[in-house]
């Protein structure tokens, strides 16, 4: 297993590559997301790479990419697309603050299903992490996949925000050298 490094539009000479794992990571449950979704993300990667702080792990084997992340430092004001306000209302104003604007933000985890339980999507968080600006490292994720949370806490991520009763919903994780980590409340 060769893990590569990139910051920056290197990562774009990969796109096939990306695409088959996204696809092969995410289509199936829990998440059934279509083949466009994962064309849409490759599509993002065009102005994600030239975001600051932009990192990406790439996992190749003998037979091709078996994995990836990409990552990046979130941009002050606190963004308001996607999935960001959710997080912002789970931790409130000042917490959003504090923890997360110059975070090193991972945007995506993909393994492919023939290398889950192998240790590779552990490397891989570890080697986008690793230079975290200030050790402040967070992630979301959706409720959808247990599998997922339970991956995250066993990485030694502290959940810091808890979706409603109903379950639904999205999470925001704290790194394990993030310096809030031992802040982010107790499940209910």
């Amino acid at each position: 297993m060769k893990t590569l490094i990139l910051t920056g539009a290197e990562l774009l000479g990969h796109a096939d590559a990306l695409r088959e794992v996204y696809a092969s990571a995410f289509c199936a449950p829990p998440w059934h997301e279509d083949e466009e979704k994962a064309v849409e993300f490759v599509g993002r990667l065009v102005h994600d790479v030239h975001r600051p702080g932009f990192t990406a792990a790439l996992a190749f084997t003998g037979t091709g990419l078996a994995g990836f992340t990409t990552a990046w430092t979130t941009r002050a004001p606190f963004p308001t697309d996607r999935c960001y306000p959710q997080a912002a209302a789970g931790l409130g104003a000042d917490r959003t603050l504090d923890w997360l604007v110059g975070a090193r933000e991972i945007d995506e985890l993909a393994v492919r299903p023939a290398f889950h339980g192998t240790g590779l999507a552990a490397g891989l968080l570890s080697a986008v992490t690793a230079d975290a600006p200030g050790d402040r490292a967070w992630l979301l994720t959706s409720t959808r996949s247990p599998r997922a949370l339970a991956f995250y806490r066993r990485q030694g991520w502290a959940q810091a925000t808890h979706p409603s009763p109903d379950g639904n919903g999205i999470v925001v994780f704290l790194g394990p050298r993030h310096p809030a980590h031992h802040l982010a409340p107790e499940p209910l």
